[in-house]
């Protein structure tokens, strides 16, 4: 069968032709797997071009059985919409098995937002008096005052930081480059971290340029992240669950509050497409409220 050809071909095609990252990569030939699998589980030797529409169907209603999510199984069916892309690209096939494959209807789901006393609160609960609160300062406000991914911040580079221009240069998704305002609150405390502590850390091999390090003096992991994160909100009794996606959220939604252009945030944020920016950007309802009563001309008082 051609399954292990056409998937390498098809990764192939994805890193030079799209751009794509490794991580974007892997997810899409993690979603194809999951198809091949399905097909050795129920014992049906197939090849790529002799999939039909049904058994794309019931694969999901498969996936379905599982519990999985709707909002997993579309991204599982758009990974294999694009493979069956590539394949009709590369003259593989003639007739998509995947063009008619429907997924599953989602509501937006939004994600929870700190509001700005939250954001204080957590970064005040940070112990200083430690060797990594410092550096835990520095990744709350760069995560908060710049929107970043956490990927983005874990592989943050010395070499990029511009801060005489007050910008920063960030490599996000498919490798694509952009620069980042930063503020003075996250420039003091990654200035203070460089100068005070980093520099008594034996930095490893290949890790002199990253800016965030462990104790063994590597860059730092994703989930490492999430620990830091995750143990200041119960330090401070905070309800919500939350992520380093949360600041990136928070960050978006504070800056549409105050009035920022949407255009703006989606520069920032690094989004292809203002649509995802919408997503990350929701105001909450009292917000609305209060600027419709402000200021539409039939709620003023006196009509």
């Amino acid at each position: 069968m051609n399954w292990q050809i056409y998937i390498k071909g098809f990764s192939d095609y994805l890193k030079l032709e799209k751009s794509l990252s490794v991580n974007s990569i892997d997810a899409y030939r993690r979603d194809i797997r999951k198809l091949v699998d399905y097909f050795d589980l129920i014992q049906k030797d197939i090849s790529p071009e002799k999939v039909t529409l049904d058994d794309l169907k019931s694969f999901i209603k498969w996936l379905n059985g599982f519990g999985i999510s709707a909002t997993s199984q579309m991204r599982i069916i758009s990974g294999i919409k694009a493979f069956y892309k590539y394949l009709i690209i590369e003259d593989q096939i003639r007739q998509n098995p995947a063009e008619l494959l429907e997924s599953p209807r989602v509501g937006r789901k939004l994600p929870d937002t700190l509001s700005i006393a939250e954001v204080n609160k957590l970064i005040s609960a940070i112990d200083l008096s430690k060797p990594e609160g410092t550096r835990n300062k520095a990744i709350l406000e760069t995560l908060y005052g710049c929107g970043l991914r956490v990927s983005e911040l874990v592989n943050m580079k010395i070499s990029n930081l511009y801060f005489n221009e007050g910008f920063i240069k960030i490599t996000g998704k498919g490798d694509k480059e952009r620069l980042v305002p930063i503020g003075g609150s996250a420039m003091k405390f990654i200035n203070i971290y460089l100068h005070e502590v980093r520099k008594g850390i034996k930095v490893a091999r290949n890790h002199s340029d990253i800016v965030f390090l462990n104790n063994r003096g590597s860059a730092l992991s994703r989930v490492m992240i999430f620990i830091i994160i995750k143990n200041l909100a119960e330090a401070i009794g905070l309800k919500k669950s939350i992520s380093p996606h949360t600041f990136r959220h928070s960050f978006a939604t504070h800056l549409i509050e105050g009035g920022a252009d949407l255009r703006a945030v989606q520069e920032m944020l690094g989004h292809e497409s203002i649509t995802t920016t919408e997503i990350y950007t929701h105001l909450n309802r009292e917000y609305l409220r209060e600027a419709i009563l402000s200021f539409h001309p039939r709620s003023k008082k006196g009509r």
